[in-house]
Parts: C-alpha cells; sequence; structure tokens
C-alpha cells in the first residue's frame, strides 16, 4: 500500500508499541488517526507528551465497542490493530476480560475494515500462541498450544483474520512479534520489572521461574518490522518478528546487574510463577520469512537495547514502584 491511500488507523496508539509505532508513521509522512481507550481525563497514553502529537489525529473509543472502530476506520486505508489486554497473570483472574477485548476487539476491527473496504490490515499476534517450544527455532507453521487465557484469546483472534481472509477476502496479516522491550514498557512485563528492581535501594531482584528463554527483541526493531509487514506482501499470511537469539531470564538478570553496576540479590517469588502446566518454558523465532522477502533485520542488540532502556527508566525510578507486583 502506498502512502497516499488515506489515513493509517494504529488502535492502542497510546501504549508501548502502539506509540512508538504511530511516531514512525508520522515519521514516514504518513497522515496517522491514534486510536486512544476513552477516559474521562482525555489522556492519550505515551502520546500524551510526544513531539508528534501535533501531527497525530486522535480518536477516543473502546476496542470491545464496534461503533467505535467502525466510526475510527472512515478514510482510513490502512489499520494497525494493536489494542489488547496483554498482561499473563491478570488473565488467569479475569478471563472473559481478555475475551470482550481481544477477540471481540479484533473481530470489530475485521468486520469494520470489510464494511468500510480497508486496504490492508495489520493484526497483531504474539508467540505465546504457540506454548513452550516443541522444537526451534520456531517459524510460523509451529503447532499453537495456548497455555494462557490470554494466548488463547490472541489465538482467537488469529483465526478469525485468517477465516476473514478466506471468507470475505479481507487483507489481513497477522504480525506475530516474540518478546518486545524498550522505553516506555510497564514495569509489569519482565525486563522493565528487573530493571526498576535492580536500580531500587534494595537491589533485590524478585523473579518467579529462572529456567525460561525468551526471544528479546527491541522495540525499534520491532516497529521496523510492523512496517515491513505491511508492506511485504503478505496478505492472508502470519509473519514473525523476533531477534533468533535465545536468552534465559536468570541470564538477563545477570546483564542487567552488570549494566546497572549494581549488585543485586536474587530472590525467588511464588506469586510471580505462572501456574506449572501455564508455565512457556522456551521461545526463539525464526524469522526467516520476514528476512528473506523484505531485508528486514533488528539492529539494536540486547546488551544495546537494555543499555537504552536502562536510561529512560533510571531517570524515572520515582515514578515505578519496584517493591510492588503488579499482575
Amino acid at each position: 500500500m502506498t502512502a497516499g491511500s488515506g489515513k493509517v488507523l494504529v488502535t492502542g496508539a497510546g501504549g508501548f508499541i502502539g506509540s512508538h509505532l504511530a511516531e514512525a508513521l508520522v515519521r514516514e509522512g504518513r497522515r496517522v488517526r491514534a486510536f486512544i481507550h476513552y477516559n474521562s481525563a482525555g489522556r492519550r497514553g505515551w502520546l500524551e507528551a510526544s513531539p508528534l502529537a501535533s501531527d497525530i489525529e486522535f480518536f477516543s473509543g473502546d476496542v470491545r465497542d464496534f461503533d467505535s472502530v467502525y466510526r475510527a476506520m472512515e478514510g482510513c486505508g490502512e489499520v494497525f490493530h494493536l489494542a489488547a489486554l496483554i498482561g499473563i497473570p491478570y488473565s488467569y483472574l479475569t478471563p472473559q476480560a481478555y475475551l470482550r477485548t481481544n477477540v471481540d476487539g479484533a473481530y470489530h476491527v475485521l468486520e469494520s475494515a470489510r464494511l468500510r473496504g480497508a486496504e490492508n490490515v495489520v493484526l497483531t499476534s504474539t508467540s505465546e500462541v504457540y506454548g513452550t517450544a516443541r522444537q526451534c527455532p520456531m517459524s510460523e507453521s509451529h503447532p499453537v498450544n495456548s497455555q494462557s487465557p490470554y494466548a488463547a484469546t490472541k489465538a482467537a483472534a488469529d483465526q478469525f483474520a485468517s477465516s476473514y481472509h478466506r471468507s470475505f477476502s479481507v487483507p489481513v496479516t497477522i504480525a506475530r512479534p516474540f518478546n518486545t522491550y524498550g522505553p516506555r514498557q510497564s514495569e509489569r512485563a519482565l525486563i522493565p520489572a528487573v530493571i526498576a528492581q535492580a536500580l531500587s535501594p534494595a537491589a533485590a531482584v524478585r523473579i518467579g521461574n529462572a529456567h525460561p528463554t525468551r526471544d528479546f527483541t527491541f522495540v525499534e526493531d520491532v516497529v521496523r518490522g510492523f512496517l515491513a509487514v505491511a508492506s511485504g506482501g503478505f496478505t492472508g499470511e502470519a509473519v514473525h518478528i523476533g531477534s533468533g537469539v535465545e536468552t534465559s531470564v536468570s541470564h538477563l538478570v545477570s546483564l542487567v546487574a552488570r549494566l546497572t553496576g549494581a549488585g543485586v540479590k536474587v530472590v525467588g517469588d511464588d506469586e510471580r510463577r505462572r501456574p506449572e502446566s501455564s508455565e512457556v518454558d522456551r521461545l526463539l523465532c525464526d524469522s526467516g520469512k520476514l528476512r528473506a522477502r523484505t531485508g528486514w533485520a533488528p539492529r539494536i542488540g540486547l546488551e544495546e537495547g537494555l543499555r537504552r532502556t536502562i536510561a529512560w527508566m533510571r531517570p524515572r525510578l520515582a515514578e515505578l514502584r519496584p517493591e510492588e507486583y503488579r499482575v
């Protein structure tokens, strides 16, 4: 799709990845409509203080509401759907909320795209849909085996997307990033939680299981991946975005300790452990499809990405509550 084909709608634009993506689209010269979760204060999430905010059109609504999504999509030729409930621990407590946001939200985007005649829809998935890796690295043909309510709702949304492409020819692509990290990520997530604890006076890092491995990719590289997916001719397909580097939780903690200069004490915390059968022990991305067809490759390694994230978080430590476990 070319830049002249109408506005670009980004749902979840006030969030971690969504805000970076909205800004990247503006820098490319695109006309961006940012779908922000309605709140009475009119806050715009991470785009509130963005230097590019004046170049963005803001729309307040709720992806659980079809009318909101349908109105937001008017005049938009391209849609990046990122709005979702993403916290895995919270999905154990309120599975229905995840159904309404992640499954209903995806349906509202897909049906609105069908009715509006959208030219390109990118729906955001997650590597969590696979559960623990059965073979590594993991290509797009890896079996789906969701091990949490969150993962199940994302897998359901993916299936809805595939069905809308096959049934109604909606031009949708599923972008499936592995573990994204970087500035603006909530300390509910692993990397900012570890950094916040390492920077705190107590320097005690509480973690759940130390053995699982993940494929961490810096947010700037993930955003470039989204843009490559959107322009790469992948309609009807799922496409992985990931570094192809496997890192254990224990090694990650050691890296953060070295980069922060903190003499951290690692403490096992049962509250932070997933239910035994729900723990995803291993994830490792094969992004060969994206690399071969678009030339995309990650540019920022884990150490450099952690340095940038630490530098962003350090002056904000007073705003954080590292001693608390957030679901």
